[in-house]
């Protein structure tokens, strides 16, 4: 079965060398590595072109002038050949079982994407902690929005499901993946891999250790919410009425967060 990792790129290239090899590593072989540069303003694209060069498993292509990581990811995936996609940021990296891992969960055509542990590291990739937000979700519910993270890497899914979607807003500077798995998860069943196989860097340069961004962050996310509670034909929340200017994120996570909601979650796992 052929994987498609996805790497969307921008000025990455340091970072790049140990997500590389950590792709390279892989116990299932039979992948095609789809990047796509965002018009970086380094000599990272050139470089990148070199390696293509040497491994015809590179698929390289850049975008006309910077569109952005919405526009970047859809990309990404409108030039991937593989049954199965899965994504991987240019600063992080995937164990080495992450593809075999992932692959043999898609025993059914009702399974639609799969989601594991991920291990937080610091900025050398060593290991500090598993995330602890990460778990089994229920399918199939109407009003689950992912609003605690509960899906995230490392994310892999049928590009058949996605095609069935209207794909990633490529308008998005941010959220893209939460886009990404709620338009899926309406789809099908998702499997969650109780294994770390993603490995997650923290460091400053790092889009979501970036304060600047944050406000821009969760307008994107508000809107994420918002388009989902269209899709999904949902005008009311919790006895609220909901538009374009409401505090989704904020609203959700208020009610989730009550005892009883917790004590669901709980139970649901």
């Amino acid at each position: 079965m052929l994987f498609s990792i996805l790497i969307a790129h921008y000025n990455n290239w340091d970072y790049f060398q140990d997500c590389y090899k950590s792709i390279l590593a892989q116990t299932h072989q039979d992948f095609e590595i789809i990047i796509v540069d965002d018009c970086s303003t380094d000599d990272s694209f050139e470089k990148l072109k070199e390696l293509s060069k040497s491994d015809l498993k590179i698929k390289l292509f850049q975008n006309p002038e910077n569109k952005g990581v919405g526009f970047t990811k859809r990309k990404c995936i409108e030039m991937a050949s593989g049954e199965i996609c899965g994504f991987v940021d240019p600063d992080d990296a995937i164990t080495e079982n992450a593809i075999e891992e992932s692959i043999k969960h898609y025993t059914s055509s009702e399974v639609v994407a799969t989601y594991s542990q991920i291990m937080m590291c610091d900025e050398g990739l060593n290991q500090q902690n598993v995330y602890h937000r990460t778990r089994k979700i229920k399918n199939g519910q109407r009003y689950f929005f992912n609003i605690f993270n509960e899906v995230s890497h490392f994310f892999t899914f049928r590009k058949g499901a996605y095609l069935d979607t209207e794909g990633i807003n490529e308008n998005l500077s941010s959220a893209v993946d939460f886009d990404l798995y709620l338009k899926l998860y309406e789809k099908g069943k998702f499997i969650y891999v109780k294994d770390p196989l993603y490995i997650y860097r923290q460091h400053q340069g790092g889009v979501s250790q970036d304060n600047k961004k944050k406000k821009q962050t969760y307008e994107n996310w508000n809107k994420v919410l918002y388009d989902t509670c269209q899709r999904r034909n949902i005008s009311e929340l919790y006895g609220e009425r909901i538009s374009e200017n409401s505090n989704l994120p904020e609203l959700i996570f208020r009610n989730q967060n009550k005892l009883m909601a917790k004590v669901k979650r709980f139970i649901c796992r």
